[in-house]
């Protein structure tokens, strides 16, 4: 097993085919293609199905991943540590975010900071966000509730109740929200399953004895805000992400009220990543600073 082998292995396997891993490594297709045969065939196993359109990994393949993954970005480590005398010039910082409302402040300085890094921001749930910090398909995370696994590095960037909205003009404009009776008679717009945002609304409502259900399911808050914004029903977000939009008003929940608390986090094993530190310290010192209330 060469280092060359894995190389090629890796970059295939991220990019999703040999053509591609041959752009990114600056080499021949050919050259990739025999690089990974030659490990198959060292090894007696198969890496890659090659029977469909688009490159797969197998499940063996899919394990070997998982080392790889920690191999080159241990490689990128000490990379950084010989050149941390040297500005951040070049790079991709992937953030990968259940809103992008909590980090806009953040990118902003960072961006001020560091003009030259190139910055892929991405927006999902927290199941989503933990499946592609482990997978290293992202860098940082923000989300809504802690994983259980003790692994990750975190900031905490605050707490807010959630709060219900509505559109201005519609059927709910008047309305109080008494209980969760109450709530469960309107029309509700909610996130998919895997929302921590729906998870503490429904985990609320049951520990009243009511079951709330969705009208209409959304993917992502985007989704759910322009439904509302149609008159077609009542969303939940955190005060915190409900900002200004003079199609929507509040709707205050009854008690218990769920908190929503958000927090930056990575995965620790890679916290002394170059831009991973970098933009994670930005925000801690941000966070430090007192705010300025206008």
């Amino acid at each position: 097993m060469r280092y060359v082998q894995l190389r090629a292995f890796h970059y295939v396997a991220i990019h999703g085919g040999f053509s591609r891993a041959a752009e990114a490594l600056f080499l021949t297709q050919p050259a990739i293609s025999d690089q990974v045969r030659n490990l198959e065939e060292e090894y007696d196993i198969l890496l890659f199905d090659r029977t469909k359109r688009r490159v797969v990994v197998t499940d063996k393949g899919a394990k070997l991943l998982e080392i790889t993954n920690r191999l080159f970005d241990q490689e990128n480590q000490a990379r950084d540590l010989l050149t941390e005398s040297r500005a951040l010039t070049s790079g991709t910082l992937r953030l990968f975010v259940d809103s992008a409302y909590h980090i806009t402040e953040f990118l902003s300085s960072f961006r001020e900071k560091y003009p030259k890094i190139h910055i892929n921001l991405r927006v999902g749930n927290t199941r989503d966000v933990v499946s592609e910090l482990y997978a290293y398909n992202a860098d940082i995370g923000v989300l809504g509730e802690m994983p259980e696994k003790d692994d990750w590095d975190v900031l905490q960037l605050g707490s807010t109740p959630l709060v219900a909205f509505a559109a201005n003009g519609s059927k709910y404009e008047g309305l109080e929200i008494g209980s969760y009776q109450d709530l469960a008679k309107c029309d509700l717009v909610m996130r998919e399953q895997g929302s921590k945002t729906r998870q503490k609304l429904e985990a609320a409502a049951k520990s009243v004895g009511v079951s709330l259900g969705p009208i209409i399911e959304a993917q992502g808050r985007e989704g759910v805000r322009e439904i509302v914004a149609s008159g077609a029903g009542i969303g939940i977000v955190s005060t915190a992400e409900f900002g200004t939009d003079e199609r929507l008003f509040k709707l205050p929940l009854p008690a218990p009220c769920p908190m929503m608390s958000e927090s930056l986090i990575c995965l620790r094993d890679r916290k002394e990543q170059k831009l991973i530190k970098a933009f994670m310290n930005l925000a801690e010192d941000s966070l430090k600073q007192p705010k300025t209330i206008s």
